[in-house]
């Protein structure tokens, strides 16, 4: 019996589930449905990604392969379906094709001024980054968290650990520039140091160091014995 997702349990739809369970929990079918929104009449979206997997054999591969035209011929699939359809499956085939990313691992204060100088070494205004590390302690994602001018830039907690909670990251470092090229670290690093500690030792999220970037070196708060 046909029921419309709207009527189906919240943690059952396709979008729903996707962002409560997370993508893994979802089927090829329900995947698919979330790409054509909606089927027809007569059955749902899911219902329908069903049966166009059944054509091809329940096998990614070869629904790859059938055209637009083809996908065109499954009642409540248009055009526009389609192309959505041959389009998500082409962006799979190219990331299969595509070698894995090496991620930075960073083993010292040094890799992370390797890693940061060429982004804010030379700038001459003041930036103030986060790189958000795994549990291998490789980079996974580095983010902006703010940008000021000669003298200073503030930087917002909740945006620093919401971003650490969206990529999973275990641990995290802190970096700035220095543009003037001074060296040592202000009251004001120190203090934005100690508040975003004490936040990450009550989030389980370690921060393992600040590091201020100049045009041709660096200070690790870690490596000085302040952090």
């Amino acid at each position: 019996m046909y029921t419309p997702i709207n009527q189906w349990a919240e943690d059952d739809r396709p979008r729903e589930k996707f962002l409560l369970k997370g993508k893994s929990a979802l089927s090829d079918s329900e995947l698919l449905a979330i790409l054509i929104s909606s089927g027809s009449r007569n059955e749902s979206a899911v219902q329908l990604c069903q049966r166009i997997l059944a054509l091809a054999n329940n096998n990614l591969n070869q629904l790859g392969k059938l055209s637009v035209q083809q996908l065109m011929e499954f009642k409540g699939i248009g055009e526009a379906k389609a192309i959505s359809i041959a389009a998500a499956l082409e962006l799979g085939r190219r990331r299969r094709n595509e070698e894995a990313v090496e991620l930075d691992k960073i083993t010292s204060s040094k890799a992370v001024f390797q890693i940061m100088q060429p982004i804010i070494g030379e700038l001459l205004h003041e930036e103030f980054w986060v790189l958000y590390l795994n549990n291998s302690n490789k980079v996974i994602h580095k983010a902006q968290l703010s940008k000021g001018g000669m003298t200073g830039t503030v930087v917002d907690t909740r945006i620093v650990f919401k971003i650490a909670l969206e990529y999973n990251a275990i641990s995290l470092i802190l970096t700035h520039n220095h543009p003037s090229g001074k060296m040592l670290a202000s009251e004001s690093d120190k203090e934005i140091t100690r508040k975003l500690k004490l936040a990450g030792k009550q989030m389980d999220i370690s921060v393992l160091d600040h590091i201020i970037i100049t045009e041709s070196s660096y200070y690790s708060f870690a490596d000085e014995g302040i952090f």
